[in-house]
């Protein structure tokens, strides 16, 4: 296993880190809690040293498993990081009972990194209104956790800096992977962060698994086309491990298969690694994804709010997803999950449009929409 120093705390960081959202299931959906544990362990005798859980997680389940699966002599050999729910604040009290409650299914005394969960440009607000940093660093004090950081989901790479600059923090972690060099902090925030001394921890270098489950054949005549035989997700993997600026990359292995194919890949990848020819593969493939996207959508929000309460952007970007990934399968726990209510609802007032700057026939994308998962 590669390792990098964090030279914040000077502790050497697997460059994998395990990532407790997308543990091995069962056929209803609960946690395989006996191949999620030995998942954990496997990848742990392995050399992964960093594991990430949160609060939401498998409806609540991923933190005791965590804390089971890190039994037995396992919890000293990592660093545990964990997440404060932001949405779950309605009072300054909850912090208290959230960590609380976190340390208890953790069956744990000590949280190493933890994170204030999704700050965005709404989210924020909450982080003022509850002085939620002041209660990180009571908690910091208190000898409950270790590092203070924040996962981000903003809109701009902006409002990322402006965060950054906010407070000293310990580290941070962000969403990035060879689509998404300009989304939310991107490229631009993981270096900007890095030149300011924190620790950067990547999610999502797989996007979901949307970049190696169902490969469009378009995509995969590029990869055919490459100088060296490798796997989608290597090749992902491998992009954002190029990046010198990287602590570690959390991976969301939900089978012993990606648990053992992940370490091989980040048991070989350095920075700077990837050759010019290589970068530019990389680069064409991103391209054509975006390419196969059908609504121009930006997520401005200028359509919100509906007056039914249709989450617009949201569908649209599930619509996108089915043309971009051909996964219209991959893509139904989040249309029947997360979209509430559905598209069909749409009253067909067409006064999103009116306001939608990029001009997008919003009514007819959510029948379409609406459609498609029928």
């Amino acid at each position: 296993m590669k390792y990098r120093k964090n030279e914040k705390t000077g502790k050497d960081v697997s460059l994998l880190g395990f990532g407790a959202m997308r543990l091995p299931q069962n056929e209803d959906g609960s946690i395989d809690e006996a191949e999620a544990i030995r998942c954990i362990r496997y990848a742990i005798d392995n050399g992964v040293n960093y594991v990430d859980t949160a609060y939401p997680y498998h409806d609540g389940k991923s933190e005791p498993l965590v804390g089971k699966a890190l039994k037995d002599g396992y919890r000293e050999k990592v660093i545990l990081a964990s997440k404060l729910p932001l949405w779950a604040i309605k009072k300054r009290e909850d912090m208290y009972d959230l960590i609380a409650t976190q340390l208890d299914r953790l069956d744990d005394t000590f949280i190493d990194n933890y994170l204030i969960h999704d700050i965005n440009d709404e989210s924020y607000n909450d982080v003022k209104k509850w002085d939620i940093i002041s209660f990180m660093q009571e908690m910091k004090a208190a000898g409950k956790i270790g590092n203070i950081g924040f996962s981000y989901h903003g809109t701009t790479t902006e409002f990322f800096k402006e965060l950054i600059d906010l407070f000293d923090w310990d580290f941070v972690q962000i969403q990035l992977n060879y689509m998404d060099v300009e989304y939310q902090a991107g490229v631009a925030g993981l270096k900007y962060a890095a030149a300011k001394g924190i620790p950067v921890v990547i999610m999502e270098p797989l996007r979901g698994g949307k970049l190696v489950d169902v490969i469009p054949d378009t995509i995969q005549a590029f990869w055919d086309s490459t100088p060296v035989t490798r796997t989608p997700a290597e090749w992902a993997l491998r992009w954002v491990a190029n990046f010198p600026e990287v602590l570690t990359i959390l991976s969301g292995m939900s089978s012993m298969a990606q648990v053992e194919d992940n370490i091989r890949i980040l048991s070989e990848a350095d920075a700077d690694s990837l050759t010019a020819e290589e970068l530019d593969i990389v680069a064409k493939v991103a391209d054509e994804y975006h390419k196969r996207i059908p609504y121009g959508c930006t997520a401005c929000k200028y359509c919100l709010p509906c007056p039914v309460n249709i989450d617009i952007p949201h569908v649209i970007e599930v619509r996108n997803e089915v043309s971009v990934y051909g996964a219209k399968e991959k893509l139904t726990f989040a249309y029947e999950s997360f979209l509430d209510p559905k598209p069909a609802v749409c009253i067909t007032c067409r006064k999103c449009e009116e306001i939608c700057p990029q001009h997008l026939p919003v009514s007819d994308i959510m029948t379409e929409t609406a459609g498609i998962f029928a």
